[in-house]
């Protein structure tokens, strides 16, 4: 497991590094845990599209026409999966209810018979072997038909058609839920379960990942948390469904994550993400969010809210004045010549400014810098309700 102290040391010595999938954003906070999902289901369709032409399910590509997206869940022989299908799209996918980890299909057609193949890499070295056919047939309200590997014999599958937008909520409505339960109901079968609660965190239980909690927070400010944990807890699950079998258990790969609160005032709450992932790339990789929030709304504040004139090149020249005295003359050169982007959070000691937009052979070079407030007073706004926060009037 590696610590935060690791990776931040990993990151002083230029050892972390972007993955091809994330180096194709230019942005490691926007890629972040919003993007990563979507990006590991796309990489799993663009991977798998390969073996179109020759499936070891048999059929040919495409789907039949009463083929629509749907979400299912059901049993294979004697066990619980629940199984997405998405004709046109990524790809279809299922999970084992005791596992939650999703298995990429293949789609494909034997008349008005939908073949899914399923096609697992053992070893990160390996090819993907398929390991699996679903061959199923439409049914009053669901799915019906077998699952056979390789050399064995026909277990029974049978499917009922789900809708997510009408299960109840095991966890506190929010946006980010409801969101969820709109746009992946696969994850949101995975996650709708009850949290595990102590005076300082939360924990989902299926990831593993904790969140700080903050007593006497609004109820929109429980809910900006509780999304921001969802939208972590998706991409950790979606890290460890792409990883072959011999890593999905191992403690040095997957999806770790370290938030922390760093500045509490009376109308702003400041938190810091810092994530590191392995998720079967080149290399494992890092990225940091910095996060302010309106405490009453639970809403995000743009620095240039609390600061109007701190603009994109302000910015970026207190960012350079800062670093000198932190890197390396070869990291300099670097932050110098580059178009930097942040993400910010609030410390007592002033405004953290980390970059998130260095190329991926430079990602050594991505040092926070502490902005003091008093160096920020000019760019003030006296009016705004965040500015007792942070200064005496």
């Amino acid at each position: 497991m590696h610590t935060r102290a690791e990776q931040a040391t990993a990151k002083r010595k230029g050892t972390g590094r972007r993955t091809e999938k994330q180096r194709a954003t230019g942005n490691r906070a926007r890629l972040g845990v919003a993007a990563l999902p979507a990006l590991l289901l796309a990489l799993a369709g663009t991977g798998s599209a390969g073996s179109q032409g020759a499936p070891s399910c048999g059929g040919t590509p495409g789907v039949p026409g009463w083929a629509r997206t749907a979400t299912y869940r059901g049993t294979l022989g004697t066990l619980p999966i629940a199984l997405q299908l998405t004709p046109g799209r990524f790809g279809s996918r299922y999970f084992y209810e005791r596992r939650s980890l999703d298995i990429f299909l293949e789609e494909f057609r034997s008349g008005e018979q939908l073949i899914l193949q399923e096609s697992v890499g053992q070893t990160l070295s390996s090819n993907s072997v398929t390991t699996g056919c679903f061959t199923l047939s439409p049914v009053q309200g669901g799915l019906k038909g077998t699952w056979q590997a390789p050399g064995g014999r026909a277990a029974p599958v049978t499917l009922k058609a789900v809708n997510a937008l009408t299960l109840p909520l095991n966890l506190p409505s929010s946006p980010g839920l409801q969101r969820l339960r709109r746009d992946d109901p696969l994850a949101f079968l995975k996650l709708n379960r009850p949290w595990v609660r102590t005076a300082s965190s939360v924990r989902e239980p299926l990831s593993g990942l904790h969140y700080p909690r903050v007593p006497g927070a609004s109820a929109p400010l429980n809910a900006a948390l509780q999304d921001r944990l969802l939208k972590n807890a998706v991409s950790a699950l979606d890290c460890r469904s792409m990883l072959p079998p011999d890593r999905q258990s191992s403690d040095d790969a997957g999806y770790q994550l370290q938030a922390a609160v760093t500045l509490q005032r009376p109308h702003l709450l400041s938190l810091r993400e810092d994530v590191y992932y392995e998720c079967g790339g080149a290399h494992p990789d890092y990225y940091s969010v910095g996060l302010i929030l309106d405490r009453a709304t639970g809403r995000e504040v743009n620095p240039a809210t609390i600061w109007p004139t701190l603009t994109a090149s302000r910015q970026e020249t207190l960012y350079l004045s800062g670093v000198r005295r932190q890197v390396e003359a070869s990291c300099l050169d670097v932050l110098t010549q580059s178009s930097l982007d942040f993400t910010a959070n609030l410390t007592p000691a002033g405004l953290n400014l980390t970059p998130t937009s260095l190329p991926h052979v430079f990602a050594g070079c991505d040092e926070t810098v502490v902005v003091p407030y008093a160096t920020l007073r000019p760019d003030a706004n006296t009016a705004s309700p965040y500015f007792p926060d942070l200064y005496v009037r």
